[in-house]
């Protein structure tokens, strides 16, 4: 590309040629039309009748042809390949045995003065829908994330179908968020964090699993998690 782009080369496809400007003149270049369609043919000639062609003046291009292996997709680096993935296995887990560590910091729901309490019906499901559910809630239950609630809270749960064909379980909180103190905290200017970032050239990011899995709600706010399916009500 910088060869054509240097000698400002211009390739028409539908004619099989490329027009170079040479002086006053064009060059042009012509395809191999003798192959009739089939794949293009590489001829070969000797050292000596190129040697001809330069005396008579033929204009010579010389290009470097290599070939590509197909990559082992077998052989990618894996996450475990990496080192320091590999010294702290007990950060990188594949999965989540149960509820995170009690730390200082906990998620907290505080409600706007004389919020009254919300607990809606569950919504209708589909039979796929309602078997995906009980195996969720199994699942949630048995690592510990949910657990039996007789809270008078309760919101309802919808699937949302993911790109893979398969259904991600989300809790309509809507009515609960209605009725939360708002966090004001002021988002960072786009411009400013950019100014931050001027001059790095190695950027590194965290991306948590499950990450409303790995901080513990405050004790006091639990029952406000509640939500009511057909097989039964719970709490995170």
């Amino acid at each position: 590309m910088d060869w054509l782009a240097k000698y400002q080369a211009v390739i028409v496809c539908a004619q099989k040629i490329v027009r170079i400007p040479w002086g006053n003149k064009t060059l042009i270049i012509h395809g191999d039309g003798s192959n009739r369609g089939n794949a293009t043919r590489l001829s070969i000639i000797s050292c000596s009748k190129t040697e001809k062609y330069v005396k008579k003046g033929f204009p010579i291009f010389l290009a470097h042809i290599t070939t590509k292996e197909l990559e082992d997709k077998s052989e990618e680096k894996r996450l475990e390949d990496v080192p320091i993935v590999r010294d702290f296995p007990e950060v990188f887990l594949e999965d989540f045995l149960g509820l995170p560590l009690i730390r200082p910091v906990e998620f907290q729901i505080d409600l706007v003065p004389g919020a009254a309490l919300v607990a809606r019906a569950p919504y209708r499901s589909a039979p796929s829908e309602m078997k995906e559910l009980a195996e969720q809630i199994k699942e949630l239950s048995d690592k510990g994330f949910i657990r039996p609630s007789s809270s008078p809270w309760g919101a309802p749960v919808l699937f949302v179908k993911k790109k893979d064909g398969s259904f991600r379980m989300c809790i309509d909180y809507r009515e609960l968020n209605k009725l939360t103190i708002k966090n004001r905290y002021p988002l960072p200017r786009i411009d400013d964090l950019f100014d931050q970032l001027q001059g790095s050239s190695v950027y590194s990011k965290i991306d948590l699993r499950s990450g409303y899995h790995q901080l513990r709600v405050r004790e006091v706010d639990i029952p406000k998690t509640a939500f009511r399916t057909r097989y039964g009500h719970y709490e995170f």
